[in-house]
Protein backbone atom coordinates (compact mmCIF):
# COMPACT_ATOMS: atom_id res chain seq x y z
CA UNK A 1 0.00 0.00 0.00
CA UNK A 2 1.25 3.32 -0.96
CA UNK A 3 -0.09 6.61 -0.32
CA UNK A 4 1.67 9.64 -1.61
CA UNK A 5 0.42 13.10 -0.08
CA UNK A 6 1.38 16.27 -1.88
CA UNK A 7 -0.11 19.96 -2.45
CA UNK A 8 1.72 21.86 0.59
CA UNK A 9 4.02 25.05 0.52
CA UNK A 10 4.47 28.44 2.16
CA UNK A 11 1.27 30.27 2.29
CA UNK A 12 -0.05 33.44 3.75
CA UNK A 13 -2.72 33.64 6.43
CA UNK A 14 -5.99 33.73 5.33
CA UNK A 15 -5.00 32.39 2.30
CA UNK A 16 -5.99 28.39 0.41
CA UNK A 17 -3.97 25.28 -0.54
CA UNK A 18 -5.83 21.89 -1.63
CA UNK A 19 -3.84 18.91 -0.71
CA UNK A 20 -4.06 15.82 -2.53
CA UNK A 21 -2.85 11.64 -1.75
CA UNK A 22 -2.88 9.52 -3.83
CA UNK A 23 -3.70 5.54 -3.29
CA UNK A 24 -2.41 2.73 -4.96
CA UNK A 25 -1.08 -1.02 -4.29
CA UNK A 26 -4.28 -2.23 -3.50
CA UNK A 27 -8.26 -1.96 -3.54
CA UNK A 28 -10.05 0.55 -1.57
CA UNK A 29 -12.85 -0.17 -2.07
CA UNK A 30 -14.82 0.37 1.47
CA UNK A 31 -12.07 2.11 2.82
CA UNK A 32 -12.31 5.78 4.45
CA UNK A 33 -9.72 8.13 3.68
CA UNK A 34 -8.59 10.80 6.25
CA UNK A 35 -5.58 13.48 7.18
CA UNK A 36 -3.82 13.68 10.19
CA UNK A 37 -1.25 16.70 10.97
CA UNK A 38 1.51 17.44 13.39
CA UNK A 39 2.95 20.46 14.56
CA UNK A 40 6.53 21.01 15.53
CA UNK A 41 6.56 19.85 19.23
CA UNK A 42 3.05 18.43 19.20
CA UNK A 43 1.69 15.21 19.11
CA UNK A 44 -0.15 13.83 15.82
CA UNK A 45 -3.66 14.60 15.60
CA UNK A 46 -6.68 13.87 13.40
CA UNK A 47 -8.19 16.27 10.65
CA UNK A 48 -10.04 15.18 8.84
CA UNK A 49 -12.09 12.02 7.32
CA UNK A 50 -14.40 10.81 4.21
CA UNK A 51 -16.15 7.39 3.98
CA UNK A 52 -15.87 5.53 0.78
CA UNK A 53 -19.06 6.60 -0.52
CA UNK A 54 -18.44 10.53 0.40
CA UNK A 55 -21.87 10.71 2.39
CA UNK A 56 -20.33 10.52 5.56
CA UNK A 57 -17.42 13.27 6.72
CA UNK A 58 -16.00 13.70 10.21
CA UNK A 59 -13.86 17.10 11.18
CA UNK A 60 -11.55 17.97 13.88
CA UNK A 61 -13.68 21.01 15.66
CA UNK A 62 -10.57 23.80 14.94
CA UNK A 63 -11.01 22.65 10.92
CA UNK A 64 -14.71 22.91 10.79
CA UNK A 65 -16.18 25.47 8.45
CA UNK A 66 -12.43 26.58 6.78
CA UNK A 67 -11.28 22.90 5.32
CA UNK A 68 -13.43 20.28 3.16
CA UNK A 69 -12.26 16.39 2.54
CA UNK A 70 -13.44 15.10 -0.54
CA UNK A 71 -12.51 12.31 -2.56
CA UNK A 72 -12.22 10.95 -6.29
CA UNK A 73 -12.30 7.21 -6.17
CA UNK A 74 -11.84 6.78 -9.35
CA UNK A 75 -8.40 8.14 -9.34
CA UNK A 76 -7.77 6.66 -5.23
CA UNK A 77 -7.71 10.34 -4.44
CA UNK A 78 -7.99 11.77 -1.59
CA UNK A 79 -8.19 15.93 -1.22
CA UNK A 80 -8.40 18.55 1.21
CA UNK A 81 -9.10 22.22 0.85
CA UNK A 82 -8.04 24.02 3.33
CA UNK A 83 -9.46 27.97 3.40
CA UNK A 84 -9.06 30.31 5.83
CA UNK A 85 -5.80 29.38 6.81
CA UNK A 86 -4.31 30.46 9.93
CA UNK A 87 -0.62 29.92 11.63
CA UNK A 88 -1.81 27.12 13.79
CA UNK A 89 -2.42 25.20 10.79
CA UNK A 90 1.29 25.01 10.08
CA UNK A 91 2.08 21.67 10.17
CA UNK A 92 3.23 18.31 8.63
CA UNK A 93 0.08 16.76 7.20
CA UNK A 94 -0.87 12.52 6.43
CA UNK A 95 -2.99 10.84 4.76
CA UNK A 96 -4.06 7.79 5.89
CA UNK A 97 -6.89 4.87 5.27
CA UNK A 98 -9.07 2.29 7.58
CA UNK A 99 -11.56 0.03 6.42
CA UNK A 100 -15.14 1.14 6.70
CA UNK A 101 -16.82 3.92 8.47
CA UNK A 102 -17.12 4.73 12.29
CA UNK A 103 -17.55 7.84 14.19
CA UNK A 104 -13.81 7.17 15.72
CA UNK A 105 -11.32 10.14 14.93
CA UNK A 106 -8.44 8.09 16.27
CA UNK A 107 -9.24 4.41 15.63
CA UNK A 108 -8.40 1.28 12.94
CA UNK A 109 -6.42 3.54 10.66
CA UNK A 110 -3.91 1.16 8.91
CA UNK A 111 -2.10 2.72 6.39
CA UNK A 112 0.23 6.07 6.35
CA UNK A 113 1.55 7.85 3.87
CA UNK A 114 4.53 10.23 3.82
CA UNK A 115 3.61 14.14 4.95
CA UNK A 116 3.79 16.96 3.36
CA UNK A 117 4.47 20.09 5.04
CA UNK A 118 1.98 23.18 4.94
CA UNK A 119 3.71 26.38 6.40
CA UNK A 120 1.41 29.57 7.09
CA UNK A 121 3.07 32.69 7.33
CA UNK A 122 1.59 35.29 9.87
Amino acid sequence: VQLQASGGGLVQAGGSLRLSCAASGRSFSGYTMGWFRQAPGKEREFVAAVSWSGANTLYETSVKGRFTISRDNAKSTVYLQMNSLKSEDTAVYYCATKPGWDYSASANWDSWGQGTLVTVSS
